[in-house]
């Protein structure tokens, strides 16, 4: 059975996952200016990666006997396209952070396949971030 520390950390990864599930969306539906459609199309696709990671993630805790967390973490969503995929990057620097921690955790508590999961997840969220690096940088 997973420690009360493990499901807690769980329940965070569903909260972030949540929230830039949705932070991403309203930026791919608000964003403006000439590169609008490249880069909210990214975004998007991106949006849609984060919500099958909090599925994936809601899954599991539910098996390990915890209940999915329906909330959010705080939801910025931002004005221009710069401000929105500096918000992003932060976003998937804090997730990569967490879930090194998360599998790290499972694995001294000898879940596999918890710790698999958030291996896999966070090669996801790494490719995220370099997206979001990739586009802010300067020609």
């Amino acid at each position: 059975m997973a420690s009360k520390k493990l499901i807690g950390m769980l329940n965070d990864a569903i909260a972030r996952e949540l929230q830039v599930s949705i932070q991403y969306m309203w930026q791919h539906v608000v964003i403006r200016g000439i590169n609008s459609e490249s880069i909210g199309g990214a975004i998007k696709k991106i949006s849609v990666a984060e919500m099958k990671h909090a599925e994936k993630i809601a899954e599991r805790l539910d098996y390990l006997g915890g209940v999915p967390t329906t909330k959010p973490t705080s939801i910025e969503v931002g004005g221009g396209a710069k401000e929105m995929l500096t918000l992003d990057r932060k976003a998937e620097e804090d997730a990569i952070k967490l879930y090194k921690e998360i599998a790290a955790l499972a694995d001294k508590e000898g879940d596999i396949v918890t710790r698999k999961l958030f291996e896999d997840i966070l090669a996801e969220e790494e490719d995220h971030h370099n997206t979001f690096v990739t586009l802010l940088e300067k020609d």
